[in-house]
Parts: C-alpha cells; structure tokens; sequence
C-alpha cells in the first residue's frame, strides 16, 4: 500500500500554509512528519484525514483518492479527546462503533486492547484516575481499536516512561509488520530516529528535506570518529592526537568519561587515523564513524531555510 500527497495546496485567508506539498508513505514503514511549531504539520494532517480539503493538489491511496476509498485511518491527537469523568470502556466503545464497529465486536476489541497495554482493571474506571502517561496508553488503544489501515500519531510518547515507550514501539512494529502505514508527528527527535524509516522535514509549509533517513545521514559528512581506548592507553592516545604530527588529520579532539570525540580534517583521513592508532600500539575498544543525529539534521535544515 502506499500513501501520497502531491501538490498539495492551502491557504486560510491571504495566508497560504503548505506550498506544493510531494511525498510518499509506503506500507510496512514508519514516516516522521517533522518541523517547527506552525510549519505545517497539523494542517498536513488534518487534510489526509480529510478534515480540511485542499485548495489543490490531491491524497493518494494506492493511486486513488482516498476519500472515495473508505480507508480507516487510526489519530492520536496531541491533545487528548477522551472524557475525563466517563467510564474509559464505556467511551472507547462508543468511539468504536462511531467508526463502524458493531457494539459486540466494539467492546470485545476494547478489552483486548485494554489487556494489550497493560491496562485491563481499568474498563469500569474513570479516565481521570489515570496517570498521563497511561491516559495516552488509552489513546493508542483507541487510535488502533478497529484495525485501521493508516495510523497518525501526534506527539505519541508524550508522558510515557521507557518501558511504556517501548510498549508502543513494539506495537507500531507489529502494526507496521501487518503491512499497515504509520505516520508520525513528533518534536521528540530521538524516538522519530530509532523508530521512523522516512523522514519529512517541513519549514513555511514546504518541504525542506524528505526521504529515507539512513540515505539523508549517508549524505552528511563523515568527519567525525569516536574512538574508545583501552584504560591502559587512555592517556598515550590523547597525547599522541594532540602532538604536531596529527595536525593533518585532526582537527579537534574532546574527551569525556574516557571516549574521545574527534573531529577530522577530512572524511577520508579516517583509515590513516586508525593505522596510526595501531602503529603506535593504541589499543582500542571501539573505533566508529558518527553520523549526525536527526537533531542536528533538523537544527541544520531550519538554520538553512532561515537564512
């Protein structure tokens, strides 16, 4: 399956918030939809959901308009939609069969989601007696209750804890292993980088970069090592990084809790960096290529459209 925006178009008033929008969403990954507060996203969002139209342009499910289509598309919204002082089961299987599941069916898929995350003493209870975090556990079970085909998720580990994190990304695994598209939204850099094969950068409403995230970090330059150094040679290795001959091939060392950050005069020094390491009998635990994070690809990226 596959999901696509092309040119997509729109304006509020005089104001026109996404610019000849392009990209593609293929089933069986994860795409993060990134940027800064007011570039764009919530409106991209809301359009492929079909809650705004676009002034032009068009969504594609599988090369048809996926409003004629019937897709289930699963939303976790940023804020929270659910009744603070209603039953949680009672108003989960409300919001199922408004999505087209009868009330049998409804409360059976609502209490084995209730069991999936972890939550199932919690059916006859009221949402405010929930922590956030597993009122957000809530929110994903209701985002996935009728087996969507296309899941949005808007700031999904908001509140959670890491073991709590890591429940959700092994349910997205397993959504996203079923052939299904998952779309995030999220300013939670490091989650989007562990978890999300494609990545959309928007800035004014446009796309500043997009693609797959390992080909975007393979285009940066690879000028930076990290080396670990056994304890014995710790101090031999600093020494020798920060002695004249190295001038040629290092540029700028740090060193913390006995990793050694190294910044390179060029990409390629990088093998002759480490056979001088060798040759001069440093002995080493770890020796590898940094690539930049998707935070520092973002910062980049919105430097860049800045200026």
């Amino acid at each position: 399956m596959k999901l696509e925006c092309r040119n997509i178009n729109k304006s509020f008033g005089e104001k026109q918030v996404l610019h000849d929008l392009n990209f593609t969403v293929e089933s069986g990954k994860a795409a993060g939809l990134l940027g800064r507060n007011g570039a764009g996203k919530t409106t991209t969002i809301r359009i492929i959901m079909d809650f705004f139209k676009a002034d032009s342009g068009e969504v594609l499910f599988d090369g048809t308009d996926i409003s004629k289509l019937g897709i289930k598309i699963g939303y976790l919204p940023e804020e929270r939609g659910l009744y603070p002082k209603k039953k949680i089961g009672e108003q989960m299987i409300y919001f199922a069969v408004l999505r087209g599941m009868d009330k049998k069916s409804a409360e059976k898929s609502v209490r084995e989601w209730l069991e999936r995350v972890e939550l199932p003493e919690y059916f006859d209870k009221k949402l405010d007696t929930l922590s956030k975090g597993n009122q957000q556990k809530i929110q994903l079970a209701l985002a996935l209750i009728n087996d969507p085909d296309i899941v949005i998720l808007d700031e999904p580990f908001s509140g959670l804890d890491p073991v709590n994190s890591l429940m959700l990304k092994n349910i997205i695994t397993e959504f996203k292993s079923r052939d299904k598209i998952a779309l995030f939204s999220s300013h939670q850099m490091s989650y989007v980088e562990e978890f999300c094969d494609d990545i959309i950068i928007l800035h004014h409403g446009k796309i500043a970069l997009g693609g797959n995230l390992r080909k975007i970090k393979r285009g940066y330059p690879r000028d930076k090592i990290e080396i670990i150094p056994d304890d014995s040679s710790i101090e031999d290795c600093i020494k020798l990084l920060k002695s004249g001959e190295m001038s040629a091939i290092v540029k700028s060392i740090e060193s913390k809790n006995e990793i050694i950050n190294i910044v390179l005069t060029s990409p390629d020094k990088k093998d002759e960096l480490l056979k001088i390491l060798i040759d001069n009998k440093i002995n080493l635990s770890s020796y590898m290529v940094i690539e930049p994070s998707l935070e520092e690809i973002f910062i980049s990226v919105a430097e860049t459209e800045a200026e």
